[in-house]
């Protein structure tokens, strides 16, 4: 039976996960089981629980009740559904950006790159992307277009960062991850051995003389093949480019160097999928 919770201010402590507490927070790395995340919408919510994720608690307006978060509900068996009135919902930040559904999950275990690259034969791997827009988008695309799995340096953006979840469209709970490494200095170097002990060829898409086209045939040829992305504006650290097998560029029109990461890795995930599943 749904708990149904009115509130008419946002100065409930067990709001904070929704107003006060900052990312970092809701990760709390000190406390691991208390860790938390936040997922917006129908879709994502729904991809979240579909992944085996555990609610805490819903917010949302009183018309998606009886509408269209009443399936949501039903699934989240017991949890509070805290919910108020649209002008006092729309004063807390960033709700007005979502489909007006928020609901706070206990953050799940993170496995290691051994277990989610153990079956894959295609990963991307992403290098110091700080951005959660940009990391949402290449999960999107990483699910859309053939990657088995996702990999993280210790440097990047969380990608269950709310926005990141949130641009991912919940594709976050859809594509196995993992951070590989967990301090700064446990990549490239480090980082790299692990991929190759686990069978894997680095490909470092960056531009320079070396570089190969996306199309280049050997590249699919490869039985298992990590993709690596470079952060926003540097790119890649010239110690990854300089330790992968390849250099990897994207050809160009119109004298266009180079392309956003998350459209880049899009293109890349589409020409270099396995073909033969």
């Amino acid at each position: 039976m749904a708990n149904i919770v009115e509130i008419s201010d946002l100065s409930r402590p067990e709001l904070d996960v929704y107003t006060r507490l900052t990312e970092a927070q809701l990760r709390s790395r000190r406390d691991p089981s208390r860790a938390m995340l936040i997922a917006e919408s129908t879709k994502v919510i729904g991809h979240a629980l579909d992944a085996g994720l555990q609610p805490v608690s819903l917010l949302m307006e009183r018309r998606h009740i009886h509408g269209d978060a009443e399936e949501l509900i039903r699934r989240c068996g017991d949890v509070p559904v805290y919910t108020g009135d649209r002008e006092l919902l729309a004063s807390l930040t960033g709700y007005a950006l979502t489909r007006g559904i928020l609901c706070a999950m206990k953050r799940p275990a993170i496995p290691s790159p051994e277990e989610v690259c153990r079956n894959a034969r295609r990963v991307a791997v992403l290098e110091g992307i700080v951005d959660p827009t940009n990391v949402g988008a290449i999960f999107r695309s990483a699910a859309a277009l053939g990657m088995d799995a996702v990999l993280v340096t210790p440097t990047c953006c969380d990608p269950f960062h709310r926005r990141a979840v949130r641009v991912s469209m919940g594709t976050v709970f859809q594509v196995p991850w993992a951070w590989i490494g967990t301090e700064n200095e446990d990549w490239p170097e480090k980082g790299l051995r692990t991929l190759r002990g686990l069978g894997f060829a680095a490909a470092a898409m960056a531009l320079n003389d070396r570089a190969v086209s996306v199309e280049d045939p050997v590249l699919r040829q490869e039985e298992r093949l990590a993709l690596i992305l470079g952060t926003e504006g540097d790119g890649l650290d010239p110690r990854t480019v300089a330790a992968c097998d390849y250099t990897v560029r994207i050809p160009m029109s119109h004298g266009v160097d180079s392309l956003n990461v998350a459209a880049a890795g899009a293109v890349a995930f589409w020409e270099l999928r396995v073909r033969d599943r």
